[in-house]
């Protein structure tokens, strides 16, 4: 089951993030798929939701990918570390193309029911993004 549910949500980032291709969404997520994501909040539930999100990341880093560095799963929960990498080229929420390569470290648990994916929590570097964006100046180093 393990096993069954991580090639499940390497669909996920593979096929759907990655690949593109939006009507994966419909297959492996549930109707009433919740993502717990804080810097989204009002996202749609269901695959719509997930589109949209997709659709939000490629329109601001057209060449985004992100690289699955570890998954663990247990029961129904799988765990992904990953790394997002993309170029920043259309607007993120409001904040102008800057053209920077940018790099979000982050880890996402998805929760399995009927074989799809229902429920997803999301947490990542969102702080980074926005500094590496330049919309918001990064700290400056230590005095010592």
């Amino acid at each position: 089951m393990s096993e069954t549910n991580k090639a499940l949500v390497r669909r996920w980032f593979e096929e759907l993030f990655n690949g593109r291709r939006l009507e994966v969404a419909d297959e492996i997520v549930a109707p009433d798929h919740v993502d717990h994501d804080p810097t989204l909040p009002g996202t749609p539930t269901g695959p719509e939701g997930v589109k949209e999100t997709v659709r939000l990341y490629h329109g601001a880093f057209p060449d985004a990918h992100i690289t699955i560095e570890d998954q663990v799963a247990e029961g129904d929960l799988v765990v992904t570390r990953w790394t997002g990498r993309g170029t920043h080229r259309g607007d993120l929420m409001g904040v102008p193309p800057s053209g920077n390569e940018v790099t979000v470290p982050g880890i996402t648990i998805n929760r399995i029911s009927g074989g799809k994916i229902a429920e997803s929590w999301d947490s990542y570097d969102a702080l980074g993004m926005m500094q590496q964006v330049g919309a918001i100046p990064a700290p400056e180093p230590a005095r010592g």
